[in-house]
């Protein structure tokens, strides 16, 4: 089973200028935990989490608040390394890449859906 079977492909960005309480909106009316920041081409320039929320001292737009070195996979990739990136880098989401564009996101539940269908 590769990346590509198990990841959501309609993903949910935010813009690096969007204001934190868009933010907020975003991840509670879509009952997610994290999102992918993507610039005006649909790069990832940065990915943002409840974490970074809880961690805000300053910052009044995603951009402040995002990490900017993101850990991706790519669709090829099987999920045991997919699970073992999740693992060994400590997040719960991971970007999913086909040449260099986004195409999808893996969270640890989809791991372990995937595990319950084995």
């Amino acid at each position: 089973m590769r990346a590509r079977d198990i990841m959501t492909t309609e993903v949910i960005t935010i813009d690096p200028e969007a204001r934190i309480y868009e933010l907020t909106r975003l991840l509670a009316e879509n009952g997610i935990s994290g999102v992918p920041v993507c610039d005006g081409e649909c790069r990832v320039v940065g990915i943002v989490s409840e974490r970074d929320l809880l961690c805000l001292t300053n910052g009044h737009r995603v951009r402040d608040i995002m990490t900017r070195e993101v850990v991706g996979v790519d669709a090829d990739d099987p999920v045991e390394r997919v699970a073992a990136v999740l693992h060994e880098k400590g997040i719960k989401r991971v970007p999913v890449y086909n040449k260099g564009r986004l195409v999808g996101i893996i969270s640890r539940s989809d791991i372990v859906a995937a595990m319950a269908r084995w």
